[in-house]
């Protein structure tokens, strides 16, 4: 009987959710196009929500989970940046993490976490969560890669009018730049499952 095909899970904040940006153009609609050379059928489902911290992802995390149709098997998860613009404090963000992927974990689901090099501008204000999600992701055995692939960051033509967000050429960008990490750790998990 053929393996069914993959389905993930992409939970965080606006750069998950899509944020001005139509529903095929969002992370999640992106990576399912991408994936489906090599795992046709594959499924993403997009669980972002703008302007998330990480507290506020923590509590929605169990009904996410609920509420899927099947065990992911893989959770990418992009959330931090509104901490660090909130003030949250470091370790608050380091403990929501631990939580987030204690739990992924306690339901065997694998976990991406991605990071974000802060630009300039605010450079200053996220030193101290530097490394926060390299650590936790490192306590968890989980794998990490930038969000996005160098290049993209500071560029006025990768933002929507609002400066802040990427628009659909960056999140273009940002799926081919994720999509060899994804592909391979799908191919480990169901080469660990046969």
């Amino acid at each position: 009987m053929p393996a069914e095909p993959p389905y993930l899970l992409a939970f965080g904040d606006s750069l998950i959710a899509g944020y001005g940006l139509a529903a095929e153009d969002g992370l999640a609609a992106q990576l399912q196009r991408g994936l489906a050379g090599r795992f046709p059928g594959a499924r993403v489902l997009n669980a972002g929500v703008s302007g998330n911290t990480t507290a506020d992802a923590l509590r929605r995390l169990p009904r996410v989970l609920a509420a899927m149709r099947a065990r992911p098997d893989l959770a990418i998860i992009q959330i931090g940046a509104n901490d660090v613009l909130r003030g949250v404090p470091p370790g608050e963000t380091r403990a929501n993490l631990d939580v987030m992927l204690t739990e992924l974990g306690r339901c065997g689901i694998p976990v991406l976490l991605t990071t974000i090099d802060p630009p300039a501008l605010i450079r200053a204000r996220a030193a101290p969560y530097l490394g926060v999600h390299g650590a936790v992701a490192a306590r968890h055995g989980a794998a990490v890669s930038d969000f996005f692939p160098a290049g993209i960051m500071g560029r006025a033509d990768m933002v929507l009018p609002d400066r802040v967000h990427p628009n659909a050429r960056a999140i273009a960008a940002v799926a081919a730049h994720l999509l060899p990490t994804i592909e391979a750790l799908l191919a480990r998990r169901a080469a660990d499952a046969a």
